[in-house]
């Protein structure tokens, strides 16, 4: 079967926001704030060719089950709300999990002055190759991707650069809520209630940076650091120099995958709503733009990684479900992820 003819490209889906949870920046925020379920995690330290390491967590199960991997957002890591719900689903369905941390971002620094960034798919194409090798290495099995916000956005640059190569490597990928045109995601998160959210990254973002001075001194501006206020400041003193951009607008414009989608070539599911108040719904992507092989997803509702469905106080199914179901339609089967009714499911409830 050819691969690009598995995924349509639609411009709604069927996610619809609960009655009583209204608004992008209430379906962000509540489903941030919810108790997040269990998830017991196998800590592996792969080190990288540069010195540095990256921190995965595993989601044992099987040797022979699919295996699923994700990649979290901007200061984001495996115990984050998105990764939790999915590894809870993926227990109960028997598939092996994989929550990959960025360098910097698994509670231990890392050692280089460079660290992370939005467009770092050389870092996604070394771990993705070294998962395909370590998954498959006694018996063929399944190899599926998610990637998450800044996370999504790197891992959809890796698939439009890699293209047809892709496919050797992986089986189908999902991205969610992903800040495909980075200038228009940064210029969103600058004013008005979305500087909450950008107060809410730069308190850590510029902790680390600063804490960089101690192992690297001279390597930052301390004060100018210490003092930004915006995500375009934090890039221009510190994403920027540090991983080879001459500047902000610069790191954004090579760094964005809205250009890549019409060269993807693995069946990928995109989900962005369009009251994501870190991405602007005129910036989203038309369905001319992107490849025949994406399934692209814009419903009307559901913030920034938000998608919560059921009565109060709400439940962080649908997003697991959906991703699920997609990639089970790649495989030709199911798993049986269709039910809330479901030990696993229901073990996604906020306790």
């Amino acid at each position: 079967m050819n691969p690009l003819s598995i995924a349509s490209i639609s411009s709604s889906a069927s996610y619809a926001a609960p009655v009583w949870l209204r608004g992008g920046h209430a379906q962000t925020i509540y489903p941030y704030l919810l108790p997040r379920p269990r998830v017991t995690y196998r800590r592996e330290r792969w080190e990288l060719d540069d010195g540095d390491f990256v921190d995965v967590d595993w989601l044992d199960n099987p040797a022979h089950a699919p295996l699923l991997v994700m990649f979290h957002g901007l200061e984001g890591n495996s115990g984050s709300h998105y990764v939790r719900s999915m590894m809870v689903a993926l227990q109960d369905l028997g598939w092996r999990g994989a929550a990959v941390h960025f360098r910097g971002c698994s509670g231990t620094p890392n050692r280089l002055a460079r660290a992370y960034h939005a467009g770092d798919s050389a870092e996604i194409d070394w771990i993705l190759r070294r998962m395909s090798r370590c998954s498959r290495s006694a018996v063929s099995t399944p190899l599926f991707v998610v990637g998450v916000s800044l996370g999504g956005n790197a891992f959809l640059k890796w698939l439009g650069e890699q293209g047809s190569r892709a496919r050797e490597v992986i089986d189908g990928a999902a991205a969610i809520s992903v800040p495909l045109d980075l200038a228009a995601a940064g210029k969103a998160l600058a004013s008005g209630f979305n500087l909450v959210y950008t107060r809410h990254f730069l308190d850590t973002l510029k902790r680390k940076a600063l804490e960089k001075l101690d192992r690297f001194p001279g390597l930052l501006d301390a004060e100018a650091v210490a003092t930004c206020t915006t995500l375009y400041q934090f890039d221009n003193l510190v994403t920027a120099p540090l991983h080879g951009f001459r500047d902000t607008e610069d790191y954004w414009r090579q760094s964005s995958s809205k250009p890549w989608l019409g060269h993807v070539e693995v069946p990928t599911l995109v989900i962005n709503a369009r009251n994501d108040p870190f991405m602007p719904a005129a910036a989203l992507p038309a369905p001319g733009e992107v490849s025949p092989a994406v399934t692209l997803e814009l419903p009307d509702e559901g913030g920034h990684v938000g998608f919560l469905d059921g009565a109060f106080p709400g439940r962080l199914n649908w997003l697991p479900q959906r991703v699920i179901r997609f990639f089970e339609a790649q495989q030709g089967w199911r798993a049986g992820i269709c039910h809330a009714s479901q030990p696993g499911l229901a073990a996604l409830e906020p306790s």
